[in-house]
């Protein structure tokens, strides 16, 4: 690959990352710029929040689900999420060892915002609670301004 084939493709790359919310900055670059000061949440489900749901009608609720994702991103809120493997944790001990942990139970999915106001996360968390079918919790971030928070 020439350099001029890497740069387009390190282009094209950015540019997807920053389409679907995720980017990829040092802390002080994100730090800098956010316009205003807004607090990020985080709005999740339980591990089994969704294991109501029928399968024939995920496909429903997947699309539901990121018709939510895009009025997000669209909206200028979004900053990541996303639904976790049910599969077992790798624990990361102090020491730097590795063990299997437990099958997830505590969290399913989640998203996090950036909003101006925990009313307006609740709204985004009513969104994904109708979009999944399923109670969304939300919680906010501790103020960071190290990380961007």
């Amino acid at each position: 690959m020439t350099p001029e084939e890497v740069r387009l493709d390190l282009t094209a790359a950015a540019e997807f990352f920053v389409y679907v919310g995720i980017y990829a900055m040092r802390p002080e670059q994100a730090a800098g710029t956010r316009s205003h000061q807004m607090t990020r949440y985080l709005i999740s489900f339980d591990a089994h929040a969704m294991d109501h749901i029928p399968g024939e009608d995920m496909p429903a609720v997947a699309k539901a689900a990121h018709e939510v994702v895009e009025e997000a991103m669209n909206a200028g809120v979004w900053v990541f999420g996303g639904g976790l493997e049910n599969q077992k944790a790798s624990i990361v001990a102090t020491d730097g060892t590795v063990t299997d942990g437990p099958y997830p139970e505590a969290i399913g999915g989640f998203c996090v915002v950036d909003v101006p106001s925990r009313e307006e996360a609740l709204k985004w968390a009513a969104k994904n609670a109708a979009a999944c079918r399923c109670a969304q919790e939300v919680r906010a971030f501790m103020p960071d301004p190290a990380v961007g928070n």
